[in-house]
């Protein structure tokens, strides 16, 4: 199993911020099911004001690119990554288009 860690902000408006999160506590099924169909086992996402933190555990042949291949062939993820950029912020360090930087790990409990 793989783990990894990203980041990224939302506009910093509270409307728009609580507009964002009932829209994962109310998640679509397409979007959760394309997740796991990618390799991704599991996924949490954390807010601090209007930054956030996705930490997700993935299948040892899960990559990126992979995900990215099949998002274009999905036209409901293209959907809701469209209907997503209303709410989020890229990084002031992201490229264009860049949405989920990935942070490296610093520290490791269980490597010391």
């Amino acid at each position: 199993m793989k783990r990894y860690c990203l980041a990224l902000d939302l506009v910093d408006d509270p409307k728009l911020i609580a507009e964002y999160e009932a829209y994962h506590i109310n998640g679509w099924p397409e979007i959760k099911r394309s997740i796991i169909e990618s390799g991704v086992l599991e996924m949490e996402i954390y807010r601090i004001s209007n930054r956030l933190f996705m930490i997700m555990e993935t299948e040892d042949d899960f990559s990126f690119e992979k995900k990215a291949a099949m998002d274009v062939a999905n036209p409901k993820v293209k959907e809701w990554e469209e209907l997503m950029w209303k709410y989020q912020q890229a990084l002031p360090l992201a490229k264009p288009g860049e949405k989920w930087l990935l942070m490296k790990n610093i520290f490791n409990l269980n490597e010391l």
